[in-house]
């Protein structure tokens, strides 16, 4: 028999935050058995006060029970589960997010992406944020670089951010990433000591901006943790598109997280984290104009890609009736 729960251990309990409840008040979920779990896991979440939550668990508990009943699954293969999820925790940082890498390679990410910001008009598509995201870029001025000298071959990128009436949008924030030539972003390299291959700026009056960079090229997502050693046992390529990542924000509008492909990139078509989309493929114009480069701020030679590209967001309300209209068609079919 267990000894009872001390007084002390209860205080403990209130203090880190744990409910008082009376048991008398509470389902009785002592008949344990693999038909009779899965309600009663449900029925002892069901005083959860948040309704949206409430929903969300009792579904996320019954396919995680019904996967664990289809497969019959071992407490060896549970075990090994829970060890390869530990690894995933273990390896996080404040510059590495293991667990985005792990939803993105099960296009976990896409998904959730594609279904929480349906597209509406003509807006841009938006895509997965990955896991290399920073708070600390620099912010940089109209047409300043958002990489340090050398890290690649120069690109100019210009254009307006625009509403779905083709509406300017000034004033707003523009967070932007990439790798250098050599496929890694800055938080990957151990020796970083500031931010590179990223920056913020904000647009002009008529929603225009402009920023110099490298071409960006296609890279292995990181090979060295579980999800990369994961991908080793599934056999498949760890491989990325070459891309430039964008992060828009403006009151009022929904905020845009995409990522624009420079056409021709042969992993376009199977990229690792099914972040590729058709309507992001860009094309890159080759420019070979010293007195160009020198106005633009390129400082040695003559050659630069230039990308020129429209970022279409929407506004707040329409992205929420989308939004609410998804969410209606897919409640209609459980």
């Amino acid at each position: 028999m267990s000894a009872p729960v001390t007084s002390k251990a209860v205080e403990n309990a209130k203090k880190a935050g744990a409910p008082s409840v009376d048991p008398a008040t509470l389902p009785d979920v002592s008949d344990i058995n693999p038909e009779t779990i899965t309600e009663n896991v449900n029925k002892i979440n069901s005083n959860c006060a948040d309704d949206r939550m409430k929903f969300v668990l009792s579904r996320l508990v019954y396919h995680m029970h019904e996967f664990v009943k289809e497969t019959s699954l071992t407490t060896d293969e549970w075990m090994a589960g829970i060890q390869f999820l530990t690894a995933t925790g273990q390896t996080c940082t404040d510059i590495r997010q293991e667990f985005i890498l792990l939803s993105d390679v099960f296009g976990v990410s896409a998904l959730v992406d594609a279904i929480d910001h349906p597209t509406v008009a003509n807006s841009t598509e938006s895509t997965v944020l990955g896991p290399f995201f920073t708070d600390d870029a620099h912010d940089i001025q109209h047409g300043d670089s958002i990489a340090s000298e050398n890290k690649g071959e120069y690109m100019y990128v210009s254009g307006k951010v625009l509403g779905t009436k083709g509406e300017a949008v000034p004033d707003a924030v523009m967070d932007t990433w990439e790798t250098d030539d050599q496929g890694f972003y800055d938080t990957q390299y151990s020796d970083r000591v500031e931010p590179d291959c990223r920056g913020r700026l904000r647009t002009g009056p008529n929603g225009e901006y402009a920023f110099r960079a490298v071409v960006p090229v296609a890279y292995p997502i990181p090979s060295d943790g579980p999800v990369g050693k994961l991908l080793g046992v599934l056999k498949r390529h760890v491989y990325r598109p070459a891309h430039l990542h964008v992060k828009i924000q403006a009151p009022g509008y929904e905020t845009l997280i995409t990522t624009v492909f420079p056409r021709g990139d042969p992993y376009i078509t199977c990229d690792a984290v099914f972040g590729a989309k058709k309507s992001l493929i860009v094309d890159l114009q080759e420019v070979d104009d010293e007195a160009l480069a020198r106005k633009r701020g390129f400082k040695q030679g003559s050659k630069f890609k230039e990308l020129d590209f429209n970022f279409v967001l929407v506004k707040k309300e329409d992205a929420d009736a989308a939004r609410k209209t998804r969410a209606e068609a897919s409640a209609a079919k459980i």
